[in-house]
């Protein structure tokens, strides 16, 4: 869209708000084409005095000069083929002020054609505006565009009702359109925030409540901008960082990317979805003063180098540690479908979140709807300009977000034979869903947690005991799982040595083995932990990136327990004392004890077993226990006495 115009704004002609920051709204403007979009937002930028200087006595020489009247949209359709033709192709983004904010106004196509180019302009804003001709009426197009815009998640729709001029400003058609768009959008869930009658050619309306529209009692369009509400600032929210690209500067290696939300400064902690691999922010890259210092927010595009080397690449999203999106290989999502030929369930697609491409496959379809009639379809397909909900099977894992979290990196398009299909939001992402067969449907117990909870006297966990060989992660494991056995829990013991001479016993200790071992060990405790078992795992887990990925399989069921007993005392009693020699020859970068070894930053418990008995750590793991909530009743009056 190299071609679409972007009027920059001039120094604020009316008042502010004193002291205060502006708020940013983000506004589209769509309607049924030759509705007046473009003639509204050139009236906009004249009455909020927001034109640059000279231009529209530019624009009139030129109309004078082709011999043709001028008209306000000539502000917008700078294409010289949308002066040929009298409509909009492009989106164009205008910005301007009101009394208390400052606008960012994206003219969007009306045309049926050119709904693909909507879907980018709309995905963009935090509200809209919904432009209806007084002598048309509310047309198919009209409803169509009402129901992209709850499709994209947008909730604050003014309405303007143009060219009122044409129906003599008669109060009664105004109404009859009022009440008809009205009962429209409440039955999509939004309820439009004002509806405006307005001649835009003549600015009755616009910003002034003129003679002609005197029996108009609500706000003008300048007013209801002005009105609406900005979403949360993206500042605000976890970090999301969409790679775009890797550039290597003498012996700097620099992630480079636009930071759709969040903050981010040198010395944070940091993962790259979907792979998991933790790192810490080393420096933060700009141009042409480099490194930056203190934190970069939301909008700004940025450079990171790291702390230690890993493959990054275009398409992964980079979050805090903790605060991640979730990665998968299966999407929900709600789109609206543009192409020619019907989308039906097993179809191939190319789909776009962020930077990443993925190839998906269409699981089911289900809510199929044509947004003209608002009805429900039992169909297996959803047509053209129809929208549906849809079960999506990826090639790869990305990593995602559902769009009521995070609006910006929630949505996405669809693409067939290099054009743009379709688009819409994420609904839900099945975190972990690593299997991409259509056909795999995972079944649920019989029993339900409460009965279990009942049974148990407590919550599904995952106790995951890492640290040196012969720090006592095995002996603890032990003793916690007779501990809470003797009480009537329902604990199970994974201990990594004794499954690797079981399920695991195709694994080497190369990296990538490594990895595998711990994930099929968290993919059995997460298993267990949700069917209500405590799983308690003992593995010297070495790799933060390994545990990382455990944390996330296990979700919130998960604590880490660090066992963080000294080097030298492991080494003096490991009672596993074979681990460091057996496996010399494997682990060439684990030679002597810990050498490989990556301590955690942030586990729920660290204990050290050369300065407390069994007994006290036992207690003190039951204590986190009853804290964190996975011990219910008459055990929480442990953690009162510890």
């Amino acid at each position: 869209m190299s071609d679409a115009m972007t009027i920059a704004v001039p120094p604020a002609t009316l008042s502010t708000p004193n002291g205060t920051t502006r708020p940013l709204v983000r506004i589209v403007i769509v309607g049924h084409v030759d509705h007046g979009k473009s003639t509204l937002v050139g009236r906009l930028l004249h009455e909020t005095g927001s034109l640059p200087d000279g231009k529209l006595e530019m624009l009139k020489a030129v109309s004078a000069r082709r011999g043709m009247p001028f008209e306000w949209s000539f502000l917008l359709d700078a294409l010289q083929t949308e002066r040929d033709q009298g409509i909009t192709i492009d989106t164009t983004q205008i910005s301007f002020r009101t009394r208390s904010r400052d606008v960012v106004l994206i003219d969007a196509p009306g045309h049926a054609e050119f709904l693909r180019n909507m879907i980018t302009g709309a995905s963009q804003a935090d509200g809209a505006v919904l432009i209806i001709d007084a002598l048309e009426g509310v047309r198919d197009q009209t409803r169509r565009h009402g129901y992209l815009l709850q499709l994209l998640g947008i909730k604050q729709v003014a309405v303007v009702v143009n060219k009122m001029d044409r129906v003599d400003f008669s109060a009664e058609r105004f109404g009859a359109i009022s009440d008809e768009i009205s009962a429209h959008l409440i039955g999509l869930g939004v309820t439009p925030t004002a509806v405006i009658p307005i001649s835009a050619r003549d600015g009755d309306g616009v910003a002034e409540r003129t003679a002609n529209i005197a029996w108009y009692v609500g706000p003008t369009v300048v007013e209801a901008l002005d009105a609406l509400t900005p979403s949360q600032p993206l500042d605000l929210l976890a970090l999301r960082l969409p790679v775009q690209a890797i550039y290597k500067f003498d012996d700097r290696r620099i992630v480079a990317g636009r930071i759709e939300s969040g903050r981010l400064q040198a010395g944070d902690d940091i993962v790259i979805m979907p792979a998991g691999k933790i790192a810490k922010i080393k420096s933060v890259e700009s141009w042409p003063v480099t490194p930056v210092e203190g934190p970069q927010g939301a909008g700004r595009s940025v450079g990171i180098t790291l702390d230690r080397e890993l493959f990054v690449e275009r398409g992964d999203v980079i979050g805090h540690v903790g605060a991640a999106p979730r990665d998968t290989r299966r999407l929900r999502a709600r789109i609206f479908w543009l192409h020619d030929q019907p989308l039906e369930a097993g179809a191939s697609l190319l789909v776009r979140l962020g930077t990443r491409e993925t190839r998906a496959t269409v699981v089911a379809i289900e809510k199929a709807v044509d947004p003209g009639e608002l009805a429900s379809e039992a169909a297996t397909a959803i047509r053209r300009n129809h929208v549906g909900e849809i079960d999506l099977s990826l090639a790869q894992p990305v990593a995602a977000d559902p769009a009521e979290a995070f609006p910006r990196s929630g949505r996405l398009v669809i693409e067939i034979g290099g054009r743009i299909a379709g688009g819409g939001l994420v609904l839900s992402v099945d975190s972990g869903q690593r299997a991409a067969s259509a056909d795999i449907v995972p079944v649920d117990s019989a029993l339900r947690p409460d009965e279990r909870v009942a049974r148990f006297r407590h919550n599904g966990a995952v106790l995951w005991f890492t640290g040196l060989p012969g720090s006592g992660k095995s002996t603890l494991a032990k003793a916690i799982e007779r501990r809470l056995f003797d009480r009537g829990g329902s604990p199970i013991l994974l201990d990594g040595d004794t499954l690797r001479a079981g399920l695991n016993s195709d694994l080497g200790f190369a990296p990538h083995d490594r990895a595998e071992n711990i994930r099929r060990l968290a993919e059995i405790a997460a298993h267990l932990a949700t069917n209500g078992h405590i799983a308690i795992v003992a593995a010297v887990s070495p790799a933060l990136d390994d545990r990382a990925a455990a944390r996330r399989i296990a979700g919130d069921r998960f604590r880490e327990i660090h066992v963080a007993t000294p080097a030298e005392i492991c080494e003096q009693r490991d009672p596993k004392g074979h681990y460091a020699k057996a496996r010399a020859g494997a682990l060439q970068n684990f030679t002597g004890i810990g050498n490989d070894y990556q301590p955690p930053t942030a586990s729920e418990l660290v204990l050290d077993t050369s300065a407390q008995t069994v007994a006290e750590a036992a207690d003190t793991i039951e204590a986190m226990l009853a804290r964190s909530g996975v011990l219910v009743d008459e055990l929480v009056d442990l953690a009162a006495n510890i």
